[in-house]
């Protein structure tokens, strides 16, 4: 039996990307699933590719920057279970823009979703996560949250803060019963560059994606793997990729000059979603 089997999770984003590998694999071990997109069509799909039938799953369209509508999402979890296991927030967009041509609205946009939907999934699932007997907290960052790179001034700023915020959390609540855990992916193979805001005047959208493809060599269905295996062994951080764990040697090896080590990035974010 699975470590997660007749578990409860919560999962945001669960409509593409890591959130429905997380909501395909967590359900073929016998998790069952609160799940929550924005995108009707893609949460829809998400239910239909569950192996498990016989298994729990309630879905529902959250825009996760929304602070009331993730409250109501979570009162009636709490109304009806009474209680969570898992929390992944795991909802992010992308922005590519130099900082002179970055829109507010963009900056805002992203911002939301981000890192208040970060906040509030943390907020909002806390008290239920304490009602469990063993509770997991997991927020997603990125390896942009370890290293500032052009054009990904808004992206950086939201998974630097979701590290901070998280690993702030994390110390708060070592004595308790909720186990908190900062995810860094690397380029992982999703849509999140695909359905980007950008205003990147050197770079076509189709161009952006094919870099963005390049460098991206983790599936969405590996990274969802080593999130579950962090989750049963209680890891406080997990980098994914072997992108990821040479981004983060760098970056404290060479606190100001990692640039001169990472050629080809700077054009579009890795992925968060």
């Amino acid at each position: 039996m699975a470590y997660t089997t007749d578990k409860l999770a919560v999962i945001t984003g669960a409509g593409s990307g890591i959130g429905r590998a997380l909501a395909m694999q967590l359900n073929e071990q016998g998790c069952k699933l609160l799940i929550s997109d924005i995108s009707e069509q893609g949460l829809e799909e998400t239910v239909q590719s569950l192996s498990r039938q016989d298994v729990l799953v309630q879905s529902h369209i959250l825009d996760v920057a929304d602070k009331s509508a993730f409250q109501a999402w979570a009162k009636a979890i709490s109304d009806e279970h009474g209680k969570v296991d898992i929390v992944i927030n795991n909802a992010g967009v992308a922005t590519a823009a130099p900082v002179e041509e970055s829109e507010y609205e963009d900056i805002e946009w992203l911002m939301g979703i981000n890192f208040w939907g970060v906040v509030y999934g943390t907020r909002e699932f806390l008290p239920l996560l304490r009602q469990s007997h063993q509770g997991h907290l997991v927020n997603i960052s990125s390896v942009f949250g370890m290293i500032g790179i052009p054009t990904q001034s808004a992206y950086n700023a939201s998974k630097f803060a979701v590290r901070g915020y998280t690993e702030a959390l994390r110390q708060e609540m070592a004595d308790s019963n909720v186990h908190v855990c900062c995810v860094h992916p690397g380029g992982i193979k999703t849509n999140i560059v695909k359905n980007a805001r950008m205003t990147n005047n050197d770079m076509t959208r189709d161009e952006a994606v094919d870099n963005f493809n390049s460098l991206a060599n983790t599936t969405a269905d590996c990274a969802a793997a080593q999130i579950i295996k962090a989750i049963e062994k209680r890891k406080k951080r997990l980098l994914i990729g072997r992108d990821a764990k040479y981004i983060s040697i760098i970056s404290r090896l060479f606190p100001v000059n990692y640039t001169r080590f990472l050629p080809g990035l700077g054009d579009v974010g890795h992925s968060s979603k």
